[in-house]
């Protein structure tokens, strides 16, 4: 079971260094997978005003939100440039792309 005081905790302590890449990426694109950050779904449902703080110090003054798709991958948005259903759109998209390369590639493999 994971103690939501330690991981707020150390969220709180991380550098802002290690989101520099996102917020880059939130403002071209307006939108970051969870991939590109140092996050997981855990992070996300416990301490997402820690992180929201992250990547204030990190100079990212914007709103910011999250949403996941089933489960499977998370990103952050800029609410102001997106519409959580299109996110939910994209996330669905690129996840089953993902599925369907991966699929791709195992049968390439057996051929």
């Amino acid at each position: 079971m994971v103690n939501v005081e330690q991981l707020k905790s150390s969220v709180n302590r991380m550098s802002a260094d290690v989101v520099r890449d996102a917020v880059n990426e939130l403002r071209l694109d307006g939108l970051v997978t969870e991939g590109k950050t140092p996050f997981n779904k855990v992070h996300f449902n416990t301490c997402f005003a820690e992180i929201e703080a992250l990547f204030q110090r990190a100079g990212y003054h914007k709103q910011l939100d999250v949403v996941g798709y089933q489960g499977l991958l998370y990103a952050l948005y800029d609410p102001g440039r997106w519409e959580a259903v299109d996110v939910l759109r994209w996330l669905k998209e690129f996840t089953d792309a993902a599925s369907a390369s991966k699929v791709l590639r195992a049968a390439l493999a057996k051929a």
